[in-house]
């Protein structure tokens, strides 16, 4: 599997050698739907580069930007993301594709949150009904997005029942699966996890859920022995009319995962 789950790589030197790949920090979100093994091999093939993945959550990819540890960030938290370009870390910063983002959780929903489509309003359901919360707990994209739910709803989610898992969306996904708990989660890993799943979509539509993604290259001012060179080849093609299309196809079950944003009115039949 061409996602790598480990950092072992970043204890190489940095010499010829690393420049010839392209190193790629990313969401777990983006390996667990399976999108990155669907796409990946058309760039690879076609400009030469090898990608290095390292699938992290938001925060801890963007650290591994501003350390000029990777070329290149693929990440879900607007805000975060501004800070880091606007900090002098990242320059140029694309829109790649967006989801959105869903509260699952079991079926007999003891919380009474089915058909909502006010996010906030769901939390503060499954906090006054002392209902298991599990919590990717572990600054990315999906748990800042979390965060600023609680806080829009002015809810505080300290309570016996909410866990912070530590862990990326897939098993996260698995652990509220097994305690029959409520999270939140990215569309698209829902959809590739579902099958396996004992929990439903139970609150989804607020716009609040919107889940942007966008790339941005790591300063070569900052750090100037990092792959500009492949982190701009990576972007150009990331955002690409064709590499656009191959992430509109991408499904799972029958289901569109991601939705492109390099033009609006896309189609496949181009």
């Amino acid at each position: 599997m061409r996602v790598l789950l480990t950092l072992l790589c970043l204890s190489l030197p940095l010499g010829a050698a690393a420049q010839e790949a392209v190193r790629l920090a990313t969401t777990t979100s983006t390996a667990n739907s399976g999108l990155l093994d669907y796409i990946l091999p058309d760039f690879e093939a076609n400009s030469g580069y090898e990608v290095h993945v390292i699938a992290v959550g938001t925060g801890k990819a963007l650290r591994m930007g501003r350390d000029g540890d990777v070329d290149v960030v693929l990440v879900h938290a607007p805000d975060a993301e501004e800070r880091f370009v606007a900090s002098g870390f990242g320059v140029d910063r694309r829109p790649v594709m967006h989801n959105d983002f869903v509260l699952v959780g079991p079926a007999s929903d003891p919380a009474g949150i089915k058909g909502t489509d006010d996010a906030g309003a769901a939390l503060a359901r499954i906090r006054q009904a002392d209902q298991i919360f599990v919590s990717r707990g572990d600054d990315s994209g999906t748990h800042k997005k979390e965060l600023s739910l609680w806080r829009e709803a002015g809810v505080d989610p300290d309570y016996p029942q909410y866990r912070a898992a530590g862990q990326g969306m897939g098993k996260v996904l698995q652990m509220a699966n097994e305690l029959q708990a409520y999270t939140l989660t990215d569309r698209g890993t829902w959809l590739a996890y579902q099958g396996g799943l004992d929990l439903q979509v139970l609150t989804q539509g607020d716009p609040a859920l919107f889940n942007p993604y966008s790339v941005i290259s790591v300063n070569p001012e900052r750090h100037p022995r990092v792959n500009f060179q492949g982190a701009q080849a990576f972007s150009d093609w990331l955002t690409a009319p064709a590499t656009c299309k191959l992430v509109q196809s991408y499904q799972v079950e029958g289901e569109q995962l991601f939705t492109p944003d390099c033009t609006s009115t896309l189609s496949l039949r181009e």
